[in-house]
C-alpha cells in the first residue's frame, strides 16, 4: 500500500469514525500505536502494513473512551466494508488485520508475531491513562524489554506521522 493510498484511507476512516479527535483513543493514539508498531517490526519482521492498518481500525469504531465492549470487531468489520474499495492487500494480510482488530480487548497472547506486534504496539501506549504495561501482558520480547526497562520514553522520541488532518 503506497503513502498516497494510505493518506486516502486514513480521510475515508477519519470522516466516518465514531471517535473524536481528542479521544484517548483518537488519531493521535493511532498515530503512537503506527509508530510502535512499526518499531517493534524492525526486531520480529511483523507485516507493516498489518501493523499500520492495525493502528488506523482498530480503535476507530468506538463509541466512548470507557468500556465499550465490540469496539475491535466493529472496526474490523469496517476494514471488511472498505477493503473493495480503499484496502489493496491479500487475503492472507487481511485475515491478520481482521483477527488482530477483533482480538484486541479481549485477547491478551498470539503466535502470530503480526498479530502480537500489533497488540503490543496498542498497549505500549498505554501511558496516555497512566497506566504502566506489564511485560506479562506483552506478547514480544521486544516489547517485554520496553516495559521491563522502563524505555517508554525512548518511543515517544520516535517521529509519528503527521496525516491526521481531517480533509
Amino acid at each position: 500500500m503506497s503513502d498516497e493510498q494510505f493518506k486516502a484511507l486514513w480521510q475515508v476512516v477519519l470522516n466516518n469514525t465514531t471517535v473524536a479527535d481528542d479521544s484517548i483513543h483518537g488519531p493521535q493514539h493511532w498515530l503512537r500505536v503506527e509508530r510502535n508498531g512499526l518499531y517493534l517490526s524492525r526486531f520480529n519482521g511483523a507485516n507493516e502494513t498489518v501493523l499500520q492498518l492495525f493502528a488506523l481500525f482498530h480503535d476507530c469504531m468506538r463509541l466512548n473512551d470507557g468500556t465499550d465492549d465490540g469496539h475491535g470487531q466493529r472496526g474490523a468489520e469496517h476494514a471488511k466494508q472498505l477493503r473493495s474499495s480503499f484496502l489493496e492487500i491479500d487475503d492472507d494480510s487481511f485475515d491478520l488485520l481482521y483477527l488482530a482488530c477483533s482480538g484486541h480487548t479481549d485477547q491478551l497472547f498470539d503466535d502470530d508475531v503480526t498479530i502480537a506486534t500489533c497488540w503490543d504496539a496498542d498497549r505500549l501506549d498505554l501511558g496516555r491513562v497512566g497506566i504502566v504495561p506489564d511485560p506479562a501482558f506483552l506478547n514480544t520480547e521486544e516489547a517485554k524489554q520496553i516495559a521491563q526497562e522502563s524505555r517508554l520514553d525512548y518511543l515517544e522520541q520516535i517521529p509519528i506521522r503527521r496525516i491526521n488532518e481531517r480533509a
